[in-house]
């Protein structure tokens, strides 16, 4: 569905929940909550149930993020984020799909994985196998990394530098789409029992590439699967992120505080969309947000302040260093943050130094906010005021739709679909059924591949 207001029918909102295969995600402390069940994460059932949920909700798809390494920037070492549980111990996000996918229909799954640290070669066949298992629900989410520790972990001194990992990641793409969209003919598999033919071998080809970071030399070990090529998530919005997004990215996750700091980015992804021959619609943004949500707005806002009272700040602060490179264990809580460059996440520094000038954060209102649901919005009301906010914020910065973090999980998610969903639907701001066919099919209502002018359908065999 095009997202632009079309005649007299207005744009509708898409969610997707914004969750990770840990504990503590983007709300630290809120594990202890005794309606949170966030210490099953390491069980299989909670994951069903949560998909069974979604798709309830008709909930676009499931964010999966993830990250390798650890947060130990703050203090100089891991204690603090051991001892909150910030976003570790943390389980590979893709061994969940297969299996949320198999108690749905429609539900799209978004993963996490760093390009930095995975050989090309067999991260395209574990993609394709997935696109094939979730018979075409699957998107990837690129991301070139931002913690040292990483690197570390890789057996590098420290991780490259910013705009070096995003000259990679053109490389990586390059590749990826020569082995999705060119190495097999769409009628390659012919499986004549008479003949006792499965491929013809003439339909098949090797890729071959030889470029600053990468050999390869080999045919893709996966047949064509229902899209090829995933669909394309990136969370990268500065300059060399907003280009690459331009170039590649179908859906945009942008992150800030209010709908001043967004607006900009917005645009600014947009326009990297036209300037790479693509229509700005062409890409659906979804900012980060975090609903609390009742029967009543005296319900929503006691819920709200019960959440708080379980928010670790040591966590919250521990994630913030992690995300900006800068050690916020020896600052004056009351000190006003300042802004540095450095090969961290540098949108994340960005949201609470310099993008709002009306506004300058100290390290004690940048921990607070985090606390609960990072550096997104927190959406407090009941239905009717919850879907007010929406509206307005999606109107006010031109997104299409909200990665939804929880609070608590899976009240959080349950909330959101018992009581936002409907009142959407309501005002025909939310759709009331799925469309069929596979996840860029109903992101889109296009086919299930990448059609031009996406660089990626210019390698697809003719």
């Amino acid at each position: 569905m095009n997202p632009k207001q079309v005649g007299g029918t207005k744009r509708q909102i898409g969610f997707n929940a914004f969750e990770m295969n840990c504990v503590a995600h983007q709300s630290p402390g809120l594990w202890r909550h005794p309606d949170d069940r966030s210490r099953d994460y390491n069980r299989l059932e909670p994951w069903l149930d949560l998909a069974r949920t979604l798709e309830r909700g008709l909930f676009d798809g499931v964010f999966l993020a993830d990250v390798l390494g650890v947060y130990d920037v703050y203090g100089g070492d891991a204690r603090a984020a051991l001892r909150t549980a910030a976003q570790v111990p943390v389980n590979d996000p893709l061994l969940l799909v297969p299996a949320m996918a198999a108690v749905t229909r429609h539900l799209g799954f978004g993963v996490t994985v760093n390009l930095s640290y995975e050989p090309p070669y067999a991260f395209a066949r574990r993609m394709s196998t997935l696109d094939h298992l979730t018979e075409g629900r699957i998107g990837w989410n690129i991301v070139t990394g931002y913690l040292d520790s990483a690197a570390r972990a890789a057996g590098r001194e420290k991780q490259s530098a910013h705009d070096d990992r995003y000259d990679l990641a053109e490389e990586y793409m390059t590749l990826l789409y020569k082995l999705w969209e060119q190495s097999w003919d769409d009628d390659a598999v012919v499986a004549d029992r008479e003949r006792g033919v499965f491929a013809d071998p003439d339909r098949v080809r090797a890729v071959r590439h030889e470029g600053p970071h990468f050999k390869l030399d080999a045919i893709h070990l996966s047949e064509p699967s229902p899209q090829r090529t995933p669909v394309l998530y990136q969370a990268g919005t500065s300059p060399s992120g907003r280009t690459f997004a331009g170039r590649h990215a179908e859906c945009v996750f942008v992150s800030g505080p209010s709908a001043a700091v967004l607006k900009p980015r917005v645009a600014a992804i947009r326009a990297a969309a036209r300037e790479a021959g693509r229509r700005p619609d062409s890409v659906k943004v979804y900012a980060l947000a975090t609903i609390v949500t009742g029967a009543t707005a005296d319900e929503a806002r006691a819920k709200h302040a019960d959440y708080k009272t379980y928010a670790d700040v040591e966590g919250a602060l521990t994630l913030l260093s992690g995300w900006t490179g800068v050690d916020f264990s020896g600052l004056d809580p009351d000190a006003v943050i300042a802004h540095v460059e450095n090969d961290a996440g540098r949108t994340a520094l960005e949201n609470i130094t310099r993008a709002d000038s009306s506004r300058r954060w100290t390290v004690r209102e940048a921990a607070e906010h985090v606390a609960i649901g990072g550096i997104g919005p927190v959406f407090v009301g009941d239905p009717s005021e919850v879907a007010d906010r929406l509206e307005a914020f999606l109107e006010g910065t031109d997104v299409d739709g909200f990665n939804l973090a929880f609070a608590v999980r899976p009240e959080t998610m349950i909330d959101v679909v018992e009581y936002v969903v409907p009142e959407l639907q309501r005002r025909g701001r939310y759709k009331t059924a799925y469309d069929e066919g596979a996840l860029r099919q109903k992101l889109f209502g296009s086919g299930a591949k990448l059609s031009a002018p996406h660089p990626g359908a210019g390698y697809r065999t003719r």
